[in-house]
C-alpha cells in the first residue's frame, strides 16, 4: 500500500488502494473494525474543529487511515445534510493544505522523512490535471538565500483560476487585481497552495451525499451506522436555540451547571476531552466572547491558547456562531450532564438556561468588566 493514500484518501490511486484491499468498507463496518473508529473520529473532528487528522496519529495504520476515508464519506451520506457535506469536504482540504504545504517543503529542502513520505508539487499539479496550467515564475540564479529554486511566485492559466479562485475569499482574488501575462495570473506561492485546497475541497464534496439505503446491503450499512450517525447529527442538529443568544452578558457564576463544570475542569488545568471543550467554547463563543477572552477566561496559555484560539476562529465567523453548543440531550449523551438542578428541569438547552439565569438575576456585572479594571 502506497503511504501517500493514507495522507491524501482522495488521490485517485488511493480509490484502487482500496479496491484492492482484502475487505471492503460495508465488511469493515459489519466487523466494527478500526477504521469505522477512525472514520467516525474523521467526521467528528471535520465539524468540530474543521480538521480531519487524528487526535493520537500512532494509534491508526496507513490502511486503517486509508479505509476510513470511504467509511467517513458513507457516514457523511448518511447524515445527509448540507451543513455535514460543506464542513467535511473544507475539513478534508483544509488537513490536506496543511500536509502538501509541509510536504513541498520538505521537498525542496532535498529532506526526506522515513516515518511520514512527502509529495512533490508535481505530483499534486499532475493529481488533479493542473501541471499544464502552473509555472513556476524563474528565480534569480544568483540569489544564494534561496539558491535558485523554490520559486515565491507561479503564473496559473486564467482558466485554471477562474475555476478554483472565488471572489468571496476577498477583493485580492478578483481578477481585475491580478498581475496577468500572455494568458495567466500571477500567485504568490502560498496562494498556489489555496488554489490547490479548493481543488481537494471540490473533490471531496463530488458525489457527496449519495445513497446508501436502497438494497438489503445498503440497508444493513445504515442499521449498522445508527448510533454514530446519531451522535453525527447531534453535532449538527442542536437548535432547540439558535447559535447565538440575545444575552451578550458574561456571568460564570450564572452559568448551566454542566458549563460550570466544564469551566471548572478547564481552569484546573485539566486537558478537556475534544467533545467537552468543544461544548465549552461554543457556548462562550454563542454569546460574543472572542479568542483572547475565551482563553482568558480558560486560564489557557502557550499551546492551549493557540488551540483555543483556532478553535474559536472555527466556531464565529462573520454571522455569528456557525453551531449551536449542544443541546442537553447531547450533554447527557457526552457524559458531561452533571450537577443539574430545578432549573434545568425546564429546559432542553444550555443557552436557554443560562438565558433565563441573567434574566431572573436582575442587574448584573460582566466578567469582562472586572478583568479590565
Amino acid at each position: 500500500m502506497d503511504p501517500h493514500h493514507a495522507r491524501y484518501p482522495f488521490f485517485d490511486g488511493a480509490r484502487a488502494a482500496v479496491g484492492e484491499a482484502d475487505i471492503s468498507p460495508p465488511a469493515l463496518i459489519a466487523e466494527d473494525a478500526p477504521a469505522v473508529e477512525r472514520g467516525l473520529e474523521r467526521v467528528e473532528r471535520a465539524l468540530m474543529e474543521g480538521t480531519v487528522a487524528p487526535e493520537e496519529p500512532r494509534r491508526w495504520s496507513d490502511r486503517e487511515e486509508l479505509l476510513s476515508y470511504p467509511i467517513a464519506r458513507i457516514l457523511v451520506s448518511l447524515v445527509d445534510t448540507p451543513a455535514a457535506v460543506d464542513k467535511y469536504a473544507a475539513a478534508e482540504a483544509a488537513t490536506a493544505h496543511e500536509r502538501f504545504s509541509a510536504d513541498f517543503q520538505t521537498d525542496d529542502d532535498g529532506l526526506q522523512s522515513t516515518s511520514s513520505p512527502t509529495v512533490s508539487l508535481d505530483r499534486v499539479l499532475r493529481e488533479f490535471d493542473l501541471s499544464g496550467a502552473v509555472r513556476p515564475e524563474r528565480t534569480d540564479p544568483t540569489d544564494r538565500r534561496r539558491g535558485g529554486r523554490d520559486p515565491t511566485h507561479y503564473w496559473v492559466g486564467v482558466g485554471a483560476y477562474l475555476t478554483l479562485a472565488s471572489a468571496d475569499w476577498g477583493e485580492r482574488w478578483r481578477l481585475v487585481n491580478r498581475e496577468l501575462a500572455t494568458g495567466a495570473v500571477r500567485v504568490t506561492n502560498d496562494e498556489l497552495h489555496r488554489l490547490l485546497e479548493e481543488a481537494v475541497r471540490r473533490r471531496v464534496a463530488d458525489g457527496l451525499p449519495f445513497e446508501v439505503r436502497g438494497n438489503s446491503a445498503g440497508d444493513e450499512i445504515a442499521e449498522a451506522l445508527d448510533d454514530e450517525v446519531e451522535s453525527l447529527r447531534n453535532l449538527l442538529n442542536d437548535h432547540d436555540v439558535a447559535g447565538r443568544t440575545d444575552v451578550d452578558a458574561v456571568v460564570p457564576g450564572l452559568f448551566p451547571p454542566c458549563m460550570k463544570a466544564l469551566l471548572q475542569r478547564a481552569q484546573s488545568g485539566e486537558s478537556l476531552p475534544a467533545h467537552s471543550e468543544f461544548s465549552l467554547v461554543s457556548f462562550l463563543v454563542a454569546f460574543g466572547m472572542d479568542a483572547t477572552e475565551v482563553a482568558t477566561l480558560l486560564g489557557a496559555d502557550g499551546d492551549d491558547a493557540d488551540r483555543i484560539e483556532t478553535r474559536v476562529t472555527y466556531l464565529a465567523d462573520a454571522e455569528g456562531s456557525q453551531f449551536a453548543p449542544p443541546s442537553c440531550a447531547s450533554m447527557q449523551s457526552y457524559g458531561d450532564c452533571v450537577n443539574r438542578d430545578e432549573r434545568c428541569e425546564t429546559i432542553s438547552h444550555p443557552l436557554s438556561y443560562y438565558t433565563s439565569a441573567v434574566r431572573d438575576a436582575g442587574e448584573v456585572r460582566d466578567w469582562r468588566e472586572a478583568v479590565g479594571e
